[in-house]
């Protein structure tokens, strides 16, 4: 079966390629390799965890080039993991989200749709549920109140993914992944970030003066959930429906800073500053629906999975860290 991987270089992409590899699967994949980070750095990455597979250089946003990708490739299930990311990002370059995670995610629907696509899994957030959440965020919370223009592509995405479903009957499932981390993972995030401020001996920044948790997820646990999720498309009227993937274990940021420490051997230097606009206090995912669906159980607390980050990172940037 051949499987088509949108955001094949990025960091959950890569290692869903792997993993789909190595379980003898046919996989293409398709990166437009952008700057929002060092594209060096995805580069690195797919030669790293994605050695012979076929990465093609395309943006969603290229309707003939996605189109003639289709024809040649013939997919037949497809993971959607391309996306602009960051909430920060999005309260300054707000056409990035547009372009990439609205107009991009139509051609695609498009495309699955006309060229007979069997299923459909896409990358939702855990910020599609915004302020009005309490946790731990179950799937059948509102959300129609996000607190990024992020998070509001992707509650678009969910609604854009339903309506396909329920007019076509297009086979669709929406990930909200809460705060994925691990080696290669992305740099503008605070597991890498703190990772190599603390080993280079640079100070960090600790929002809302440290009063967050978070539900970090380790990524192989996540791709086994994307995994899951895709090997198990919706037999409901319409086919459309929506899981939480995340470790259901919140983590205090100062318990998470302290593991790192730890792993790195160093104290960190801490500069506290207030909440950021679009940043929520806390996540957590309920994920007893996935649990149900597909036997979603993650396995890795951050005692397990942070120092490999800290190793990673000592190791690809050195004493750039």
């Amino acid at each position: 079966m051949t499987i088509l991987v949108t955001g094949a270089a990025g960091f959950i992409g890569a290692y869903t390629c792997r993993a789909l590899a190595a379980r003898g699967e046919a996989v293409v994949g398709l990166d437009n390799y952008n700057d929002y980070y060092d594209p060096q750095l995805k580069r690195d990455r797919v030669a790293a965890l994605c050695p012979g597979i076929d990465i093609r250089a395309l943006d969603l946003t290229d309707r003939d080039g996605m189109a003639a990708l289709f024809d040649d490739v013939q997919p037949e299930r497809v993971v959607h993991l391309a996306a602009q990311a960051g909430v920060r990002y999005s309260l300054t370059n707000p056409h990035a989200y547009v372009d990439s995670n609205l107009v991009g995610f139509v051609n695609l629907l498009e495309l699955c749709r006309h060229r007979g696509v069997q299923h459909l899994a896409y990358a939702s957030s855990s910020s599609v549920y915004g302020e009005s959440a309490t946790p731990p965020f179950s799937e059948d919370q509102r959300v129609d109140r996000p607190r990024s223009l992020y998070a509001a592509t992707k509650a678009a995405n969910e609604l854009m993914a339903h309506t396909y479903a329920h007019l076509y009957g297009l086979r669709a499932t929406g990930l909200r992944f809460f705060t994925v981390y691990g080696p290669w993972g992305r740099p503008d995030m605070a597991p890498l970030l703190f990772s190599r401020a603390v080993l280079a001996g640079r100070p960090i920044d600790v929002f809302n003066h440290g009063k967050m948790r978070r539900d970090f997820t380790f990524v192989d646990d996540i791709v086994a959930g994307v995994l899951g999720a895709l090997d198990n498309p919706s037999q409901a009227d319409p086919p459309h429906r929506v899981f939480n993937l995340g470790n259901h274990t919140p983590v205090e940021l100062e318990r998470f800073i302290s593991v790192i420490e730890a792993a790195a051997g160093r104290a960190a230097e801490k500069v506290y500053k207030p909440m950021q606009p679009g940043d929520m206090i806390e996540t957590m995912a309920d994920t007893h629906r996935a649990h149900a669906a597909f036997g979603f159980e993650p396995a890795t607390p951050i005692e397990a999975g942070l120092p490999q980050v800290v190793a990673w990172c000592r190791d690809y940037f050195g004493a750039n860290a």
